[in-house]
């Protein structure tokens, strides 16, 4: 609800309880994830979906948040890592950052795909990270009895919560709003070179370049773009 920050100088409104110090051996890549995609991803859709080792986990939407959620869930050695999307290109990107598996829900059906990777039984939990109704339904598709649903995604319109089905399961279904308070962690994980953000850029423009990198983010798939660096 404040202007955005880019610009030359920046006032950071509570900046004594909001700023970390830029360590020396971080890139300034994880250092712009740092800022939003990896803690939310971490926070909202990781801890508070309940990932332990040996877990199936489903990532809906392989945006910078979807696959900032792939690369964090690996820090807690899942069994599966499901990552599923409409983009080839991102699905690929997935597989080389240490998906198990990968779903295209525009070919297939990706409920059906989901359980049969887990052989019926459903995953333990399931990341919305895109905020739409279809990737919603995927999720209450694919979470097993007992599982975890972590909505991630910011939905602007209404979704259809399948109650009559989902009453019995069990289940747990968290939301939220990033707190940063993992920040300090995945900075630590990102510098000792476990959590390697660095993957996610995939364009990079000078700041003169700005309406150039703003147009290449819009038209992402064409571009295969994940993330856009701007260079001041």
């Amino acid at each position: 609800m404040i202007d955005g920050t880019q610009a030359e100088y920046v006032r950071t409104p509570f900046a004594d309880n909001s700023l970390y110090a830029f360590p020396d051996n971080l890139t300034e890549e994880a250092g712009v994830l740092l800022s939003d995609a990896l803690p939310t991803a971490h926070e909202i859709g990781v801890q508070y979906g309940g990932v332990q080792p040996g877990d199936t986990v489903a990532i809906v939407g392989a945006g910078p948040v979807g696959m900032s959620a792939l690369l964090t869930s690996l820090l807690y050695s899942p069994w599966q890592a499901i990552m599923i999307d409409l983009d080839e290109n991102r699905l690929r990107m997935a597989k080389g950052m240490g998906a198990t598996d990968t779903v295209n829900s525009g070919a297939e059906n990706a409920v059906e795909k989901v359980m049969k990777l887990t052989d019926g039984r459903g995953v333990d939990c399931a990341i919305e990270a895109v905020g739409s109704g279809p990737t919603w339904d995927i999720c209450q598709g694919i979470v097993k009895d007992g599982g975890h649903l972590a909505n991630v995604g910011v939905h602007g319109k209404p979704v259809k919560f399948d109650i009559e089905k989902l009453w019995i399961k069990n289940l747990t279904i968290t939301t939220g709003l990033v707190n940063a308070n993992t920040t300090d962690m995945l900075m630590k994980t990102c510098c000792s070179g476990k959590l390697q953000a660095e993957k996610l850029v995939t364009h990079r423009f000078d700041f003169n370049d700005i309406e150039k990198a703003y147009d290449v983010f819009k038209h992402a798939a064409d571009e295969k773009a994940m993330k856009v660096m701007i260079d001041l």
